[in-house]
């Protein structure tokens, strides 16, 4: 059951909007702030993001532009105005779509069920390859040529991560955020996983094969050559 997150001030509109989208089984949790928009979904990522843009703390693109600074979680932004240059700067500025107000029910939950699923057809695939690593999301066991490693819980998920990227150098401000679900922390919480991680794939840091870190910027999964 997917997790919807309004993020409203007015406690009038966010009483009705989580009545009326819990009666249609979606799960909501909702915040008034654009802060406490970003905490939640930092710590309890939802499925997608119900954004209003007259937030009381943060302009709701700066807003829109924080939230996809931490992840690529669906967002529906709700605007007041229609106006197409504003619904393109909207898009441009990370919305996935938008509803103007005032909105239906019928609406809104039309548009929930559009954008998720476009974000499940966007899915990286369960079963990742990269050279001779072979990563099975689903059942969570991972194989190094066909010797299966022993990783922890925050080891799997940080290989799985990157596997799905590869070649793609992932900051580490994402990874926090996408494997640790934290908006801040320490950079060292990451290289002591890292080298661990390393470790279990028989390489170092000095001497890198499956994961080479970008000084200044994050770290990339390619297959050695």
């Amino acid at each position: 059951m997917a997790v919807v997150l309004v993020v409203e001030d007015d406690p009038v509109v966010r009483a009705a909007m989580i009545r009326d989208l819990s009666a249609r089984d979606w799960v909501v949790r909702s915040v008034g702030t654009a802060l406490a928009s970003l905490r939640e979904v930092a710590e309890h990522p939802p499925d997608v993001i119900i954004l209003d843009l007259g937030l009381p703390d943060l302009d709701g693109r700066e807003t829109l532009k924080m939230i996809r600074g931490i992840s690529d979680v669906p967002t529906i932004v709700a605007t007041a105005r229609d106006d197409e240059t504003e619904i393109v700067r909207l898009l441009r500025a990370g919305a996935d779509d938008y509803v103007v107000k005032p909105f239906s029910s019928e609406h809104l939950n039309a548009r929930i069920e559009a954008v998720l699923r476009r974000a499940r057809g966007a899915q990286p695939p369960q079963l990742l390859e990269v050279g001779g690593l072979r990563i099975d999301v689903d059942s969570r066991v991972a194989h190094l040529d066909g010797t299966e490693l022993e990783l922890t819980r925050r080891e799997f998920d940080l290989l799985a991560y990157l596997a799905a990227r590869p070649g793609r150098v992932v900051p580490r401000r994402e990874l926090l955020a996408q494997v640790w679900r934290q908006s801040y922390g320490d950079d060292q919480t990451i290289d002591v996983h890292l080298s661990w991680l390393r470790r279990k794939l028989g390489e170092s840091a000095a001497d890198p094969r499956y994961l080479h870190t970008v000084r200044g910027v994050g770290v990339k999964i390619v297959a050695p050559e």
